[in-house]
């Protein structure tokens, strides 16, 4: 991102030339102006990283708390003609609604603003997420869960690009990490809230989604909007407006990155997504056994983004360090014979990937000024969400091909590998220095 641009001194004498006209604050010294006005501590601090931290889950929220009902669901809709193959879609699709219309939702977002789409879409988001609770045609349960995703692709979008709005340095990286973490420990507790839900019942759990209805008016009363900061540092003395000096979008940085991100959400997907069929491959039955197992790996999820908040490095180095702790992970998994082996390889993998997924975020923060964060953003969260979605799919072709499931695992482990070597290689070619030392310096 490019520094603040220094204004030219004023000459000590006339000159007979035109004096050029005054140049428009830089991207920078818009951001400058956001970041300074908002309050880094203090209770109106706290409520507004809470209030991000929560609508981030919001899309957790849709992926998984339903996950235990499914059973039921497709009990209750078995005499519907392809019910087998509908019932799951129910869970998936507001991934792929996601990460189709995320895209979108970023551009929205840099056009209309943050502030006002987070609200409207968290207030949707619980009318489309209730909307089970009284439709009867699984048809149309799943055309309301599609919904559910179009409005996840707003929220998340809005709530990280507002976390790239609001800080700066050492205070973003903490905060896309603390994203990260609550992210990953909040699927955990979904899954049981879910569970506990379902047993009274396969709708009771839907019930839960008009959570947003109370964050939505928290959001209105205390989220500071970015438009008005870009506004008050948007126009010059002589009333330049950014607009008419914006740089073009940079589409080739965000290419490499959102590739990257592709790929390692499907390295970042796969422990969670397949260890019960993992265990189950070794003979382990056990429901809690398993749940307990998924708990661990996990918490090392969690870890993982703790650490990277904690090295306050920039993010371009650690990742083949992410993602080759993420292969070794792998390794260990295909190697394994026994449960508690198979544990371990989880844990270091998922260790590398909760570093991974800040990294991944940070370094495309990195490279995006306000005027283009909403976009940017949402082209990452399609590149992730896309990843999530085609990863089991991904490792079922895997598995065809080689045998097993550990053999896909095992592939996709050496895919992982070449690109951390890959990444190690290109860093190693453009010299040790970062041109980006962290988005912004260090505070």
């Amino acid at each position: 991102m490019p520094g603040s641009v220094p204004s030219p001194s004023p000459s000590p004498s006339p000159s007979p030339s035109p004096s050029p006209s005054p140049s428009s604050p830089s991207p920078t010294a818009i951001d400058d102006t956001l970041q300074s006005s908002v309050a880094v501590s203090g209770p109106a601090h706290v409520l507004r990283v809470t209030l991000l931290m929560a609508g981030s889950c919001l899309p957790i929220l849709g992926a998984v708390l339903i996950a235990p009902v499914l059973p039921k669901m497709q009990d209750h809709f078995a005499s519907v003609p392809g019910a087998k193959a509908l019932v799951p879609l129910a869970l998936t699709v507001p991934a792929l609604s996601l990460a189709l219309l995320a895209p979108f939702a970023g551009a929205l977002v840099d056009r209309l603003g943050r502030k006002r789409l987070l609200i409207a879409a968290t207030l949707l988001y619980a009318v489309f997420g209730t909307a089970p609770l009284w439709l009867d045609s699984l048809v149309a349960v799943i055309a309301g869960r599609a919904l559910v995703g179009v409005t996840e692709a707003v929220i998340m979008t809005c709530c990280t690009t507002l976390i790239g709005d609001y800080y700066s340095g050492a205070r973003r990286v903490k905060y896309l990490a603390l994203q990260t973490m609550c992210a990953s420990a909040s699927a955990t507790v979904f899954f049981v809230v879910g569970g506990a839900a379902g047993s009274a019942g396969w709708r009771v759990p839907f019930w839960i989604y008009a959570v947003s209805l109370v964050l939505a008016p928290l959001m209105a009363a205390s989220l500071a909007d970015p438009a008005t900061g870009a506004a008050a540092a948007g126009t010059s003395a002589a009333g330049t407006s950014v607009a008419e000096v914006r740089r073009p979008f940079p589409w080739r940085q965000m290419s490499g990155v959102c590739a990257l991100t592709f790929f390692g959400a499907v390295v970042f997907y796969t422990v969670p997504v397949e260890m019960s069929y993992l265990l189950d491959d070794l003979g382990v039955k056990n429901s809690g056994v398993i749940g307990l197992a998924a708990a661990v790996a996990s918490a090392a999820t969690v870890g993982g983004a703790v650490t990277f908040a904690r090295l306050k490095r920039s993010p371009d180095p650690l990742l083949p360090v992410a993602l080759g702790l993420g292969a070794i992970g792998f390794g260990v998994i295909f190697l394994a014979g026994n449960a508690p082996l198979l544990v371990v390889g989880a844990v270091v993998n998922c260790l590398g990937t909760g570093m991974l997924l800040p990294a991944l975020l940070t370094s495309a923060m990195s490279r995006l000024a306000f005027e283009d964060r909403g976009r940017g953003t949402g082209l990452w969260m399609a590149a992730f969400f896309g990843g999530e979605f085609v990863c089991p799919l991904v490792l079922l072709a895997g598995e065809s091909a080689v045998g097993t499931l550990a053999g896909a695992v095992g592939a996709l482990g050496l895919a992982a590998a070449a690109a951390a070597a890959g990444l190690w290689a290109a860093r190693r070619r453009v010299g040790a220095v970062d041109p980006r030392p962290l988005p912004e310096q260090l505070v």
